[in-house]
C-alpha cells in the first residue's frame, strides 16, 4: 500500500494501528467513530463547495485559493492530525498547487472551534520525507508493533483486535 494521508495520522497516533491498516486489515467501517467523522464531513460537505477533493491517493476536505483545510473531530492528536495536512501541502505542491494548511477542529459541545494555520516548509518538507520512509518500512515488517496501552485505545476500531 502507498503511503497516504491516513496511513501518516496513524503512525503519530500508533505505530500498530498504521501497521495493521497499511497492510490491509481494515476495522474502522464498524467503528462508531469512525462514522461520526464521516457524518460530520459530509454534513459540512452540504453546507460548503471545493470539498472531498480526491488527488490520487488522498481524499482533500477542503480547497480553497488560500488554504487547504483538514476538518478532525476532535483534538485528541494534534500532531498527527498536523503531520497529515502536511503531507497533503506536499502532494499538492508537488502538482505545482501551494497553500497553506489549516487544520480545524469540530468538537461537539465546544462553542469555540480550534482552528492552526500550517506552511510547508523545506525544513519541514525533509522530516516528512523521514516519516514517510519510516512508513515503509514499518509496512514491511513481518509482525505489528506491540499495542500501546493506553486511554485512546477503548475508542479505536481496532481496539477488539488488539485486546479482545
Amino acid at each position: 500500500m502507498r503511503v497516504n494521508g491516513t496511513l501518516i495520522n496513524y503512525y503519530f497516533h500508533c505505530k500498530r494501528q498504521c501497521y495493521l491498516h497499511g497492510n490491509r486489515l481494515n476495522l474502522e467501517d464498524n467503528s462508531e467513530q469512525v462514522k461520526i467523522g464521516k457524518a460530520i464531513h459530509q454534513e459540512r460537505a452540504e453546507d460548503s463547495k471545493n470539498t472531498e477533493i480526491a488527488i490520487e491517493n488522498i481524499r482533500l476536505d477542503k480547497l480553497t485559493k488560500e488554504y487547504l483545510t483538514e476538518i478532525k473531530k476532535s483534538d485528541a492528536d494534534v500532531e498527527a492530525a498536523k503531520w497529515q495536512l502536511l503531507y497533503y501541502l506536499s502532494v499538492l505542491k508537488s502538482k505545482g498547487i501551494v497553500r497553506k494548511g489549516r487544520l480545524e477542529f469540530v468538537e461537539k459541545n465546544k462553542k469555540d472551534k480550534k482552528i492552526f494555520i500550517l506552511e510547508l516548509t523545506k525544513e519541514l518538507e525533509e522530516k516528512l520525507d523521514f516519516y514517510i520512509t519510516q512508513i515503509e518500512q514499518l509496512l514491511e515488517e513481518e509482525e505489528p508493533p506491540e499495542c500501546i496501552h493506553k486511554a485512546t485505545c477503548k475508542k479505536c476500531a481496532y481496539y477488539e483486535y488488539c485486546y479482545v
